[in-house]
């Protein structure tokens, strides 16, 4: 199991204080800094799911909300620019194709911001950051790359193979 992905399997009703290695995934990095969000460095002692952290989840799942929000307001706008039907069939084609696959994205980000909201209301509960099949903590580095996961690594691992098997 990565050290990143889970680095604890400690039970969310345990009372003992955990802490999350600092290793930083370049990819995570290079996501949250987009968003100008710095990667969470843990304190020594500190608690898994302290105010300070549910604090940095939150502020970045609304910055991402908003990137995403800000987006659908440029797709509208260039679907309506793009409006106008050329004369020749396959530019026609060409139109309706791009169309599609901007709602279809549009669809995908729209389903991506309910997450986020399930996901902020998780911070508001206080169940945040915890595996909602098994308990334990999802991770500081594996909710930074993912900050709408439900599920540790190896539930969502078993997910994942138990849904190819069902195909």
């Amino acid at each position: 199991m990565s050290t990143e992905a889970n680095s604890s399997p400690t039970k969310k009703k345990s009372s003992g204080k955990t802490t999350q290695g600092s290793v930083s995934n370049p990819t995570t990095t290079q996501t949250l800094l987009s968003y100008g969000v710095n990667p969470y460095e843990p304190k020594k002692g500190e608690e898994y799911m302290s105010k300070a952290q549910l604090e940095h989840f939150r502020k970045l799942l609304n910055i991402w909300k908003k990137a995403l929000l800000e987006g659908g307001d440029e797709t509208i706008h260039d679907l309506k620019e793009l409006a106008e039907v050329p004369a020749d069939v396959s530019d026609q084609a060409t139109l309706e194709e791009t169309f599609a696959l901007r709602l279809r994205a549009r669809d995908r980000e729209h389903k991506l911001i309910n997450k986020i909201d399930e996901s902020i209301k998780l911070i508001d509960n206080g169940e945040y950051g915890f595996c909602e099949e098994c308990g334990i903590e999802i991770g500081i580095r594996r909710l930074e790359a993912r900050p709408t996961a439900t599920l540790c690594i190896d539930c969502k691992t078993l997910a994942e193979v138990r849904e190819k098997q069902g195909r």
